[in-house]
């Protein structure tokens, strides 16, 4: 049976970011994969411009409709948008006894729009990190969840130790905002683990976040233990980047499909 995958969260109109993104990672890596949209944006490669929220059982019920019937191997959390929907949607993973679980904190887009209520970090300290195997925040979440600021490769390996007493099994502190290489720190409990890749120049890099956090549920849906699956979507983000899309006026894309064929064989006669 095909591994299957399931991403709960908001949808970037733009293909970019959210589930678009992560319909398009799970198929580059040969998931089947599914989605419970938490909020759907009005949204380009320059912004955000308007969010309209789901409700909490409508949430729900897109999830119970899928375990119930095609089932789920791994799941992931991006934007979430409120308290009611956290809250839902780790009653119903918790119900379901989805262990496999990666959460992407997504709070703010690239473009700097909000696309968490502020409240709402409480509700993922509280009820979505506990039940987390994986979760992957960047700098600026990784702060906001510890209120405090995380800045250096010192702080970061910090803060990964911080949250994961808060609950989840592995935490990944991503350092794409630092200067020079691309640093991410990982901490399994144990041992505090730096992967680190070239930075690559280009601003083309909306929803990367959402690639890597998809690519690493892919790696679980697929069986591999969590920190095979980090190491492994590490590269995986790495390509999609050198591969972005500069398209439209503002931040182009991340490409999750670089590893599908660019190249079509079109008939073109009449």
């Amino acid at each position: 049976m095909i591994p299957r995958a399931l991403s709960i969260a908001g949808s970037d109109s733009g293909g970019g970011a959210g589930i678009q993104a992560d319909l398009k990672t799970f198929s580059a890596l040969g998931v089947f994969g599914m989605t419970a949209i938490t909020a759907l944006t009005a949204q380009n490669t320059t912004g955000v411009r308007a969010i309209v929220e789901m409700t909490p059982e409508f949430v729900r019920q897109q999830i119970d409709a899928v375990i119930g019937d095609i089932g789920v191997d791994a799941a992931k959390t991006g934007m979430l948008s409120n308290t009611p929907i956290i809250e839902a949607v780790a009653d119903e993973l918790r119900s379901r006894r989805i262990a496999a679980l990666v959460v992407d904190p997504v709070m703010i887009s690239k473009s700097g729009a909000p696309l968490l209520r502020p409240e709402a970090c409480d509700a993922l300290r509280r009820v979505l990190l506990p039940i987390a195997l994986v979760v992957t925040p960047n700098l600026h979440e990784a702060g906001a969840l510890l209120n405090r600021s995380v800045r250096t490769l010192e702080e970061m390996e910090a803060a990964a130790r911080e949250l994961h007493a808060l609950g989840p099994r592995f935490v990944v502190v991503k350092g794409g905002h630092l200067e020079g290489a691309a640093v991410d720190v990982v901490f399994d409990g144990r041992r505090s683990e730096r992967l680190a890749t070239p930075r690559i120049a280009t601003t083309h890099t909306h929803g990367t976040g959402c690639v890597f956090s998809a690519a690493i549920t892919a790696g679980l849906a697929r069986g591999l233990p969590a920190a095979a699956a980090i190491r492994n979507a590490k590269r995986f983000i790495t390509r999609a980047i050198e591969a972005a899309l500069p398209i439209g006026a503002g931040h182009g894309p991340a490409n999750p499909m670089h590893a599908v064929t660019p190249e079509i064989d079109v008939d073109r006669e009449g």
